[in-house]
């Protein structure tokens, strides 16, 4: 199971986000630099983030990205699934028999982890980096 690259960038984006400025906005040069990624790459995550309306974008001299007002309820499954797409991580059994064993405990062990994703906040991790500084 492995994420793409944007997915990684999405969420170390949105965390830079909200530990620096929530209510500020912050240009893509900026953002780019931070994780070392080309201006270009990084503005079609944003792009992705900002049609699932948890980004918002301005243009202009003092414009950039911000969060949503909403952003404190912001899941990384959110974000996972602005990138990717809702599918499922795991190819299926073989069979494709939903009495298959082995279908069902994947499925068991995809609904765990989609939980624990649904679950973890990028509010709540923003808080934990800004008590570590």
């Amino acid at each position: 199971m492995k994420y793409s690259k944007a997915t990684n960038y999405a969420l170390h984006t949105m965390l830079y986000l909200a530990i620096h400025t929530p209510e500020k906005h912050i240009g893509v040069h900026q953002l780019a630099e931070y994780q070392k990624v080309s201006t270009t790459y990084l503005s079609k995550i944003l792009t992705k983030l900002v049609k699932a309306g948890m980004v918002e974008s301005i243009s202009g001299a003092n414009g950039g990205y911000k969060l949503k007002h909403n952003w404190e309820t912001v899941s990384f499954l959110d974000i996972i699934q602005a990138i990717e797409g809702p599918t499922s991580i795991f190819d299926y059994c073989i069979h494709h028999d939903p009495e298959c064993l082995i279908q069902q405990v994947i499925t068991h062990a995809e609904e765990k982890m989609l939980s624990e994703l649904r679950d973890q906040k990028i509010a709540d991790i923003s808080k934990k980096m800004k008590v570590a500084h």
